[in-house]
């Protein structure tokens, strides 16, 4: 099974692609992020973010989808912009006829560390280490959008 992982943003959206096998084996395909300028306006990003994204999908063609949903307790405008965003992530993942699936930052976190409140740098290493990685994958946008795909690949385990 082949799994799209994703962190929305607006001006960084992160994505990660990983292989998962029968037996749970995990294995990196593609990981990185998609920036668009702060500059400019929301509908020029949101199209950077679909054209972008359009082409990863089109090129690596995962059959799943694993999204982080949102969690924003104070700023409600940049709530706002990442849920445009999401918008376009979901519409692509539809669009795409992939199975979207989506998971809270607390259950991204019990899954691959089994504690919801881990901290970043014990989430980068978890998914250095799933994945047989010699480093953490770079940016934290893309660490967190493979998070959530192996999160994914837990989920849908026997017995899990």
């Amino acid at each position: 099974m082949r799994i799209l992982g994703i962190d929305p943003g607006t001006g960084i959206l992160g994505f990660g692609v990983i292989d998962v096998v029968p037996g749970g084996r995990a294995t990196l395909i593609d990981g990185g992020v998609i920036r668009t300028p702060i500059k400019h306006p929301d509908a020029e990003r949101l199209l950077i973010i679909y054209d972008e994204l359009k082409q990863v999908i089109k090129e690596l063609k995962p059959e799943v989808m694993a999204v982080e949903k949102l969690f924003f307790a104070q700023n409600v405008t940049t709530a706002m912009t990442v849920a445009q965003a999401r918008g376009v992530v979901l519409l692509l993942g539809m669009k795409h006829k992939m199975a979207i699936f989506e998971y809270t930052p607390l259950q991204i976190k019990q899954a691959l560390t089994g504690y919801g409140r881990a901290e970043k740098k014990q989430m980068q290493e978890m998914v250095r280490v799933v994945l047989g990685l010699k480093t953490t994958p770079e940016p934290d946008d893309c660490a967190d959008a493979l998070a959530a795909a192996i999160c994914h690949s837990m989920q849908r385990q026997p017995g899990a």
